[in-house]
């Protein structure tokens, strides 16, 4: 019987869905423990990824939500395959799936690291920045993606939020991927995250004349109090979620070498508002 391992990224993603699907449904914990003949303690353990879930356990679930195909098969299907420490999310079909994944990890980490070497991190957007990035998109879908941007936002604001260092090249900075007015509100919005206790930023200055880390490609290490961490990249069209040892261990030597170059969270400040008057002279 395939049995899911508690804390691999697609258990932990497996579980949030299925918390996810009850909420959606209007479902109580009590009231599915009762269709399905567990006690709510399963059902809080199950959708929290405290224990291993196998595909029985999914089928149960699914069939006391009266959950039908595809979304049946879908996570049927995911839990058949969990136990891969590393997993490749190809072409994820819906904003819902991915808005599941990341605030999942967000909101469960003790710590997240973002490595942005092309974007301001996405948790960081402003609504103008994210809608000029997302310009090529369906309205619609821009602004469902919009929207879970200013969710996603929130994770930092609040008073058990993850300590967040976010690690950006300069040119990020200075890139202005927005009108200039939005542009500033972008970098004044920096300064202000900038400020909360748990939040750090740093830049990296461009002209280094020297290869760092960074310039392989952005990436995110969630850090977990009860589990091992993930890195995340994001490419066009997939997610990959690693957590072999091996690997993360990888991305983690490659912050300490991102951050031996970068400058430091004042001199960044100074930095950002440095930009932000250079900004306000042309408009």
């Amino acid at each position: 019987m395939a049995r899911s391992t508690a804390g691999s990224p697609k258990a932990r993603t497996l579980a949030a869905e299925l918390r996810k699907l009850r909420e959606d449904s209007k479902v109580g914990v009590r009231e599915l423990a009762r269709r399905i003949g567990k006690s709510h303690g399963w059902v809080n353990r199950t959708e929290s990824g405290a224990r291993s879930i196998t595909v029985d356990d999914v089928t149960s679930i699914l069939t006391g939500l009266e959950i039908s195909s595809p979304e049946r098969e879908r996570l049927v299907e995911m839990a058949r395959a969990v136990d891969e420490p590393n997993w490749l999310r190809p072409g994820i079909p819906g904003v819902r799936e991915e808005l599941v994944t990341l605030i999942e990890y967000e909101r469960t980490a003790t710590s997240i690291i973002e490595a942005a070497p092309l974007l301001i991190p996405g948790i960081l957007q402003t609504t103008d920045y994210a809608r000029a990035v997302m310009a090529g998109l369906p309205v619609s879908e821009r602004e469902a993606k919009i929207g879970m941007r200013a969710a996603r936002r929130d994770v930092l604001t609040r008073r058990t939020g993850p300590a967040f260092e976010a690690l950006i090249l300069e040119h990020v900075v200075l890139d202005p991927v927005c009108a200039p007015e939005h542009h500033g509100d972008q970098l004044r919005h920096l300064l202000r995250m900038g400020e909360l206790p748990n939040v750090t930023i740093r830049v990296i200055p461009s002209h280094r004349h020297a290869w760092i880390p960074l310039y392989a490609g952005h990436f995110i290490m969630f850090e977990f109090g009860d589990a091992s961490p993930i890195v995340h990249l994001e490419t066009l069209a997939s997610g990959v979620f690693l957590s072999s040892p091996g690997v993360v261990n990888t991305y983690a030597e490659a912050l300490g070498t991102v951050r031996q170059a970068a400058m430091t969270a004042e001199e960044t400040a100074d930095f950002i508002a440095t930009c932000i008057d250079k900004i306000e002279e042309t408009l």
